[in-house]
């Protein structure tokens, strides 16, 4: 006879989540499209700028056609802008 319990598993072990897939998707100097995702995020690390708007997801995607361009705000977070294509 055991003189152990039997050992269960413990909360958070043996259970694989998917990636969601987060993080920046064109980069700077890239062309882009309007609609086209900048970058997927939790939180505001990228603040929207010019011809960019951010979605109820924290998701920066270009509102027209132009050149992606990334702008350092303070030491943690970034501004990116669209520059129109002329």
């Amino acid at each position: 006879m055991a003189h152990t319990k039997q050992g269960g598993t413990r909360a958070g072990q043996g259970s694989n989540v998917a990636g969601k897939r987060l993080g920046v998707k064109v980069s700077g100097g890239s062309v882009v499209k309007p609609g086209q995702i900048i970058v997927r995020q939790r939180g505001r690390t990228f603040m929207a700028g010019n011809n960019v708007d951010m979605g109820k997801d924290f998701t920066i995607f270009a509102k027209v056609a132009g050149i992606v361009e990334f702008i350092n705000k303070t030491r943690s977070k970034k501004q990116i802008n669209v520059v129109p294509l002329k």
